[in-house]
């Protein structure tokens, strides 16, 4: 469960990212231009998109007139598979400890971990990039 919580610095940036690319998913940007509208560091954002690009999330031209673009459509990817994709499988163990099931029966949390693990792996399998770009006011002016 602690797992699944956990968003690294990376992890948002990649989320972040693509869901900025989603917005106008036929336009290229550069990384630096992502790293200004976030205010990031542009060599941490040029690793992360490193690692998109690697997996095939996202294309990236190097050149003049080249930049970053999605490589596929954001209506079929998800939250989930950009997580994993950082993080590794995000896991629903209902135990703090990592363990398959708590060893004690008396767990203050037991009522709470499993259902709260589930929803929000559910709410990143999901949702989809086109839905977020379609809900965020990034494409008027903003980030």
């Amino acid at each position: 469960m602690a797992d699944i919580i956990k968003i690294s610095d990376a992890t948002a940036l990649a989320l972040h990212t693509m869901v900025h690319l989603a917005v106008e998913p036929d336009r290229q940007t550069t990384t630096a231009e992502i790293a200004d509208a976030f205010q990031v560091s542009k060599h941490h954002l040029a690793k992360v998109h490193q690692r998109l690009a690697k997996v095939g999330l996202i294309r990236s031209n190097r050149g003049p007139s080249g930049g970053v673009g999605l490589a596929r459509d954001p209506g079929k990817i998800t939250l989930l598979e950009i997580y994993e994709v950082m993080e590794g499988s995000m896991l629903c163990n209902p135990c703090l400890f990592g363990k398959e099931a708590c060893p004690r029966t008396d767990c203050v949390l037991s009522n709470l971990l499993p259902g709260l693990a589930r929803q929000v792996r559910d709410y990143f399998k999901k949702t989809s990039l086109a839905q977020l770009a379609k809900e965020s006011n990034w494409g008027k002016g903003k980030p």
